[in-house]
């Protein structure tokens, strides 16, 4: 399970973990969830000088495309520990007729559905899960939506680890079916993501399981950094000029952020950084309206509800983590109505060929509003981050099929009046 393709071993250059909030500093090698002082989320450190002269341009170029081609910038010592199931390596895709008909012609897409369980989730559980087995976790639980209880479900099958996951009792057939096939316990919450994370808090230590909530631990971020990492080095290492990413718990855009900093701190990069785009739902878009109103906290959302569910998040720990991204990056926080996720879905389906998610769709609704509004040019190289796959999420494209009689003389009549 181990990294494939190396000369030699890659160590990690993880040297300690430090509270984003307070600052005060823990050892990276015992087991952490958040801040003892504060409450707040913790954040994985590298020595970075050291790390800077093993992960090169050069070496890079040989290594494998999963999780540990950046060992030296995650959080892993041990290579039999870095459980991979091939994630990562996701392609930029071009959407040529899509993107031209909404004025972003240097529209990109990095197609997360591409992953394990078929979602970017694989990428945080892959290293969550990792760094737990290294430390001695034999069991963890989790809330989720679905994709991130799939994800954990995988990597603990793969490490040998027990899981409980906790869903939402609304949450798509397929991730309850896909964690109980994994090995998963599966638990349904009558509630949303949040009430489904309390009972995580209030029966798992009395149980050993390990909590890997979203930023509940520090090294789901360390694996979603990867998508930035990944897009850097993809792009000749070069940033785009903007990003825009569907955002639940905001892992992915915490993670990116903080990704492009150790990139530029090891000399990959430059200073220039990408506008980074928070999506939401407008049924609940709490980073949205924090952002806003000029909070760097996003209240509870009461009665968040979308179709899209890795975005019906109506409360983040790491809401500041967000917030604070989007701003220093001059980017902007956007809400979708879940009838522009779902016409964005189903448009880029049918004119490129390329099947996502509804929160994808949500990433896709927010360009094309973005462009006619002009917060984006038409010059803009702009990056669509389509979190996960629509087969996922069969439950949205209904309709009434024809159904033909070969044996009717009139066959040819019903083929041709039934999508007329």
């Amino acid at each position: 399970m181990s990294t494939r393709g190396e000369g030699r071993r890659i160590d990690s250059a993880l040297t300690g973990v430090v509270c984003s909030n307070c600052g005060r500093r823990y050892d990276a090698d015992s087991l952490l969830t958040i801040c003892d002082d504060c409450g707040k989320v913790l954040v994985a450190e590298y020595d970075l000088e050291r790390a800077k002269r093993s992960m090169t341009k050069e070496a890079l170029a040989g290594r494998d495309w999963n999780l540990w081609r950046y060992a030296e910038v995650m959080p892993v010592r041990d290579p039999e520990h870095r459980l991979t199931l091939a994630e990562g390596g996701t392609p930029l895709l071009k959407v040529d007729r899509w993107a031209a008909g909404v004025g972003l012609p240097n529209l990109l897409v990095k197609d997360e559905g591409r992953n394990p369980t078929g979602s970017f989730k694989a990428r945080g559980l892959g290293a969550a899960v990792s760094r737990a087995r290294e430390l001695g976790v034999e069991a963890i639980a989790l809330p989720s939506a679905g994709n991130a209880a799939a994800a954990a479900s995988a990597y603990a099958s793969r490490g040998g680890m027990d899981v409980a996951v906790f869903m939402p009792q609304d949450a798509p057939e397929v991730f309850k079916a896909e964690c109980r096939a994994l090995g998963a316990r599966v638990y349904l919450v009558d509630g949303l993501i949040n009430d489904a994370g309390k009972i995580v808090r209030e029966n798992g230590s009395s149980r050993g399981w390990f909590d890997v909530s979203t930023l509940k631990e520090p090294y789901r971020a360390e694996g979603k950094k990867t998508m930035g990492l990944e897009l850097a080095e993809q792009l000749g290492w070069q940033v785009p000029d903007a990003i825009i990413y569907p955002t639940g718990g905001g892992t992915g855009i915490v993670g990116m952020w903080k990704g492009f900093d150790e990139l530029e701190q090891m000399g990959l990069i430059g200073s220039s950084r990408p506008r980074m785009i928070v999506v939401q739902s407008e049924g609940g878009a709490p980073i949205v309206r924090a952002f806003e109103r000029g909070e760097r906290h996003a209240p509870l959302w009461e009665g968040a509800e979308t179709i899209a569910p890795g975005i019906r998040v109506p409360v983040a720990i790491g809401d500041y983590l967000i917030l604070d991204a989007v701003r220093e990056s001059g980017g902007t926080a956007i809400a979708v109505s879940d009838a522009e996720l779902e016409a964005a879905m189903r448009d880029v389906a049918a004119s490129e060929g390329l099947f996502v998610s509804p929160e994808s769709g949500a990433a896709f609704a927010a360009a094309a509003k973005l462009r006619e509004a002009g917060q984006l040019a038409e010059a803009d190289r702009v990056v669509v981050y389509a979190t996960g796959s629509g087969l996922l999420h069969t439950d949205l494209i209904g309709g009434d099929y024809p159904v033909l009689d070969p044996n009717d003389p009139d066959v040819g009549q019903v083929i041709d009046s039934a999508y007329a």
